[in-house]
């Protein structure tokens, strides 16, 4: 369902405009960023809902769903330490601009986050699953000790959401047209395509810890808006492009 109301109308407005490139540079054409933020959260209700951001970066997402009704957010992002502490400082002025005296950044590893009685509504992990346990995600399908990381993580993940929670999974699956020719995809020329895992992998691991009926939606290139997504927001077209997913799951 897209999101047409006024707040998200001037949170496109002000991540679009000149003093806020510097600090949310993703999408800044006010049409693509609208059609990639409806299809991320398609059918989430952010009002008075709590709302945990995994590897959030500079917090834009969390703004997002702050200025859309989330109450709170947590936003946790350990390379907002040391070097990069300008970003969370910029952030937080971005904050003021959008608002929301809602969002808490925090520069930390998911592990590092402590464990406390608050559970989450919304919890994204927005290109980030793979970035928990880098190594171990690599191996995750031939050595158990990498699968007991993950799923250490998997249950922390389930005791952190509350009953009936939205978890979003955003990420790229490994299984890609341009690495079998040993050539760089031209449309995700970054991606590392051995340290990820496919949403279907991703999905049978989450059930093991209360995480069950999964939908899996493809990325198409959000220029094309809704033509792009009836002709290539598919598994075969999107093999053939950066194989980009959308998985989402409930909470039992």
């Amino acid at each position: 369902m897209a999101t047409t109301n006024r707040f998200f109308d001037t949170y496109i407005d002000i991540l679009a405009s000149e003093d806020m490139r510097s600090i949310f540079p993703q999408r800044i054409f006010k049409g693509n960023l609208k059609f990639y933020l409806n299809f991320v959260f398609q059918d989430i209700s952010f009002a008075g809902k709590s709302m945990l951001d995994v590897g959030g970066g500079s917090g834009f997402y969390s703004f997002y769903g702050a200025y859309m009704g989330a109450r709170p957010v947590v936003c946790i992002e350990p390379e907002l330490a040391g070097s990069t502490k300008i970003i969370l400082d910029k952030s937080k002025q971005g904050l003021e601009n959008l608002e929301s005296n809602n969002v808490m950044l925090l520069p930390i590893t998911f592990q590092e986050l402590e464990p406390s009685d608050q559970t989450f509504d919304i919890i994204l992990l927005h290109n980030s699953i793979n970035h928990l346990d880098e190594e171990a995600c690599i191996k995750l399908q031939h050595d158990d000790d990498a699968r007991n990381k993950y799923k250490s993580i998997f249950q922390k993940l389930s005791k952190l959401s509350s009953s009936g929670a939205k978890l979003i999974i955003c990420d790229c699956s490994p299984h890609n047209f341009f690495p079998l020719l040993h050539v760089t995809n031209p449309f995700a020329p970054s991606i590392e395509w051995e340290k990820h895992q496919s949403p279907g992998y991703w999905s049978s691991m989450l059930q093991e810890f209360g995480f069950f009926s999964p939908r899996i939606r493809w990325t198409s290139p959000d220029f094309l808006r809704v033509m792009g997504r009836l002709l290539l927001g598919n598994r075969f077209a999107s093999y053939f492009l950066q194989s980009h997913f959308c998985l989402v799951m409930n909470k039992r």
